[in-house]
């Protein structure tokens, strides 16, 4: 079986010897397909062939957001990586640790960062709450937790 190792940057470019990866196909098959195997790392398999994967922090990088309005007011938040692949946001895992932006992906099977432009596209939807910080939803306030910390807050 082939095997080829990748890599990935802050900003979420996938790299290959040095090369980044730009097919929007490939990148969009790397993210749905990308694994996390017992021993903690990242691989991709396709016909036969292993795609390794060594993210700087996580192989998930929320590159652009497309806020959704209804009435002036934010409805939900499309998050964009690598390759134009698009999920929406649950705003319920939104955590922050050391000044940075997360969320889960994947039906919360992987932890997602947002990148410096995706964090100054959702940055005018941050609120000040009683809790601490959050996002402001036509639905409600849902707060950011702190990395690490037990449940979401409700």
């Amino acid at each position: 079986m082939r095997e080829y190792s990748y890599r990935i940057d802050r900003e979420g470019r996938i790299l290959h010897d040095g090369t980044e990866i730009i097919d929007p196909p490939t990148l969009r098959f790397f993210l749905l397909a990308m694994t996390r195997t017992p021993d903690g790392r990242y691989l991709a398999t396709c016909q036969g062939e292993r795609n390794w994967f060594e993210p700087e922090d996580t192989p998930f990088v929320v590159q652009r957001v497309r806020p959704e309005l209804k009435d002036g007011r934010l409805r939900q938040v499309i998050l964009v990586f690598a390759g134009e692949h698009q999920e929406v946001l649950d705003p319920e895992t939104l955590e922050s640790e050391d000044g940075m932006l997360y969320c889960q992906v994947r039906q919360g099977v992987f932890r997602a960062r947002f990148g410096r432009l995706a964090l100054q596209q959702i940055a005018p939807f941050l609120v000040e709450s009683e809790r601490g910080p959050a996002l402001e939803l036509s639905d409600g306030r849902h707060p950011i937790r702190p990395a690490g910390a037990d449940d979401p807050p409700r």
